[in-house]
């Protein structure tokens, strides 16, 4: 697989397409830190790591409004391993004027962009997500 990240992104978006409960990823800790990043910014629900014969996984609950339609509107993976993506604290992009989040990597860890302006922090821009 050479690029895990947009795996796990369209897991998430191939799931929520067809209204399953929940998706299952295979782990790594950056997967799971963009989970926790998502879970905590009320995106998807409940976050359990499995292990199932010695392979780790990931199973995120995924949320959905009363009429059926999925939280995540949309998901996009920005920097690739072909061609990465940074972004200064100054130059950090908003989605949807602030309705939407974009992960970004700075060497604190993972946040979003609001918390990275609120602690000056840039890095790489991972994904946004609608």
């Amino acid at each position: 697989m050479a690029d895990p990240i947009s795996d796990m992104l369209t897991r998430i978006r191939n799931a929520q397409a067809t209204k399953k409960p929940e998706v299952s990823i295979p782990a790594s800790k950056i997967k799971l830190e963009i989970a926790k990043v998502l879970k905590k910014e009320g995106f998807v629900g409940e976050i359990k790591e499995e292990e199932v014969d010695s392979r780790k996984s990931i199973k995120i609950n995924l949320k959905y409004l009363k009429a059926g339609e999925p939280v995540i509107r949309g998901i996009q993976r920005i920097s690739k391993p072909g061609c990465r993506i940074y972004a200064k604290r100054d130059k950090l992009p908003r989605v949807l004027r602030g309705l939407g989040i974009t992960i970004i990597s700075t060497s604190r860890g993972l946040v979003t962009d609001k918390e990275a302006r609120r602690r000056k922090l840039g890095g790489e821009i991972l994904c946004k997500v609608w």
